[in-house]
């Protein structure tokens, strides 16, 4: 269940940290087109040199959804229906009073309690469909990056297995140590809703289905006494509330950023005969950066390559 008194309050408290993370990447991007690579998904894809069918050579340079933005796309329509449609209408203090025991009432109690478990339990397929999301990853560690001073990353890749030593990282390294951790001295409140929010012993369980509900408590089935990252036994039902708003408010308020970069880009796109230089960053056949041309086409609110043609 989400409800409104405090989704409005961690947005009240996130949001200017928001926009102060849109201002600095604005400010610090090397490259003015870098923050529309990560709307357009700029990507290496090496694969190009196996594709036989084609008459022409193509740059393993793309730009375009990909598997990981149809993926998002999926997800996206599935979060979007739970956000609008699992507000209730009871502050959460409200509700907690629902659950004031007394006898007359128990038959009523148990018949929430059962709702409420089975509500978390569809949120929890909210969570993982949001922290583990390879584009929803993607998104933050580029606009970390960008709002460093780092140059857009077109060869992002999420590590698969242990053997992958090439890839940018495991899904947690990069959530923890390359987003998190890089925005704590600037967006100390954007810092402490992720560390809050993603949890990786909750994560774990909830992926593998560990875990079982005691009354009002999630028990994780895989606490482990030596194991500094895995020491939680219990979570109330009221703490799995907080740590599912503080994901779902960064969540929105990523959908809110892009949609300020989608205006900002158009109106640069007007003035400037609908085209916008980007750059790329080649390792493929050498090292070297190129520019390109994107074109906006308005009917399609979307941007491509620009041909020689056009």
């Amino acid at each position: 269940m989400l409800f409104k008194d405090i989704l409005n309050k961690k947005t009240c408290e996130l949001q200017p940290e928001f926009d102060l993370l849109f201002d600095d990447i604005l400010k610090n991007q090397t490259h003015n087109g870098d923050l529309l690579l990560i709307r357009v998904n700029g990507f290496y894809n090496p694969e190009v040199h196996t594709w036989t069918n084609l008459s022409e050579k193509l740059s393993p340079y793309m730009i375009g959804p990909n598997k990981e933005g149809h993926s998002d796309y999926l997800h996206y329509e599935f979060i979007h229906n739970y956000r609008t449609t699992g507000i209730v209408a009871l502050n959460h203090s409200d509700y907690l009073k629902q659950h004031e025991w007394s006898q007359e009432r128990e038959k009523e109690i148990d018949e929430i309690v059962d709702h409420e478990s089975m509500t978390i339990q569809l949120e929890m397929l909210v969570y993982l469909k949001i922290w583990e999301a390879d584009f929803f990853i993607k998104k933050l560690y580029q606009l970390t990056r960008l709002c460093l001073g780092e140059a857009y990353d077109w060869h992002f890749r999420i590590s698969e297995s242990n053997r992958d030593k090439e890839a940018t990282g495991t899904r947690e390294k990069i959530i923890r140590k390359l987003v998190r951790d890089r925005l704590e001295k600037r967006y100390p409140k954007i810092y402490q809703a992720i560390k809050n929010a993603y949890r990786t012993q909750i994560r774990n369980s909830i992926a593998h289905s560990k875990y079982s509900f005691l009354s009002r408590n999630i028990h994780p089935n895989n606490f482990i006494k030596n194991d500094p990252a895995s020491q939680i036994k219990s979570l109330t039902f009221d703490e799995w509330i907080e740590m599912f708003h503080d994901t779902m408010v960064i969540y929105n308020l990523i959908i809110r950023l892009f949609n300020q970069v989608d205006k900002l880009y158009e109106k640069v796109a007007f003035e400037n005969d609908l085209l916008m230089e980007v750059r790329v960053s080649r390792i493929d056949p050498e090292e070297r950066i190129e520019f390109y041309l994107l074109k906006y086409r308005p009917e399609w609110k979307d941007w491509h390559w620009k041909r020689i043609d056009e």
